[in-house]
């Protein structure tokens, strides 16, 4: 589940849009931040997908 919303981030950063990628990157974080607090993925790595993620998005303006 979590790979499906990450990949819908990538999908529209790719694509240029940016106003698609920070709606998908809202619910995405959503997501992530859940595994990682029922400890399906470390904390670090929660934040390590966000980091990533969010300087693409930035990179788009």
């Amino acid at each position: 589940m979590m790979r499906t919303y990450i990949k819908k981030v990538y999908a529209q950063v790719a694509a240029g849009e940016k106003a698609a990628a920070e709606a998908a990157f809202v619910e995405m974080q959503k997501v992530v931040d859940r595994m990682a607090s029922k400890g399906l993925i470390h904390a670090n790595k929660a934040a390590n997908h966000k980091s990533k993620l969010a300087a693409q998005i930035k990179k788009l303006a």
